[in-house]
């Protein structure tokens, strides 16, 4: 207890200090909540998120026995937005998430993955394959006339071919949603995964159904924080009961070190609507565990 407080760790994720964008892993916010729906508040949830990771710098991991600070690893900052315009501020996430080789993004909002998925899909030169968790399909083909809200990216992600609808799965989905946009997402080959089902299933063999999905080619990960149940992550824009327990997440990323995850984003944490702060330490928790696959990989 005589050590350095925890209130003085240094404010990158992770207390990581270095501000490198040409590093191996990349920790950047994207703070665009403008396509919200609801409860708007997202813009600062990656100050929420990286203030929360300070509960996780105090060892290494239990079961993986690695520090995901091992890695080449920096934190950059927030990317830049465009002020109010949701397509332009596509532009420039995409623009910024380009120059970084392995990005893990602390969102913002889900609007902010199709940006990502346009910047790593043209790198890798096609389309990957997905795991997408949360309680909302996010294949509305528009939210109330927006194209681009936050419950549209994957809609568009399908049609720009930056993701293999066969190879991407969708686990916790439970909202309501009309029946032209469910029949849409599987007609196109899309794995749903519900909330009652991820829960009856158990993590050990949803991780087994999500390697079966995603196969050996490359992947990415976009983990929705209301995937959780609201009694787990309060602090979000569009909560929805019956989500998944926290150690279910847990359980199923910790059993996904053999899929080849080139990036992710821990997006919806909405700080102003959180309590004693679990929501962020979830997202935060979750980013870690991504980051400890990548370190065993390594």
């Amino acid at each position: 207890m005589a050590g350095t407080p925890t209130f003085a760790t240094p404010p990158g994720f992770l207390g990581i200090g270095r501000q490198d964008p040409g590093a191996g892993y990349v920790v950047a916010g994207v703070p665009l909540d403008i396509g919200t729906t609801n409860r708007a508040g997202t813009r600062d949830g990656p100050a929420a998120i990286r203030r929360a990771s300070r509960m996780l710098v105090d060892g290494v991991h239990p079961e993986h026995w690695v520090d995901p600070r091992d890695l080449d690893i920096a934190d950059i900052g927030d990317f830049a937005i465009a002020l109010g315009d949701i397509p332009a501020s596509l532009a420039l996430i995409e623009q910024q998430a380009a120059q970084c080789r392995h990005l893990v993004a602390l969102g913002g909002e889900h609007g902010i993955t199709l940006a990502l998925l346009r910047a790593l899909s043209k790198r890798l030169g096609g389309p990957l394959g997905l795991l997408h968790c949360d309680a909302h399909v996010d294949t509305w083909a528009d939210n109330f006339g927006q194209a681009f809200a936050h419950g549209s990216p994957f809609y568009h992600a399908i049609n720009e071919g930056l993701v293999d609808p066969r190879r991407m799965i969708q686990i916790g989905i439970r909202s309501p949603v009309d029946c032209a946009t469910w029949d849409w997402t599987i007609g196109q080959g899309v794995t749903i995964v519900t909330g009652q089902q991820a829960q009856e299933l158990r993590p050990a063999a949803l991780a087994e159904r999500v390697r079966g999905v995603l196969g050996d080619a490359p992947a990415y990960l976009s983990f929705d924080i209301d995937c959780l149940d609201p009694a787990f992550a309060p602090g979000t824009g569009t909560p929805e009961i019956g989500g998944l327990a926290s150690w279910q997440a847990q359980g199923l990323l910790r059993r996904l070190a053999a899929v080849d995850f080139r990036g992710m984003d821990i997006v919806e944490v909405s700080p102003a609507h959180d309590v004693a702060e679990i929501t962020a330490l979830a997202a935060a928790t979750l980013a870690w565990e991504y980051l400890a696959l990548q370190a065993l990989d390594r």
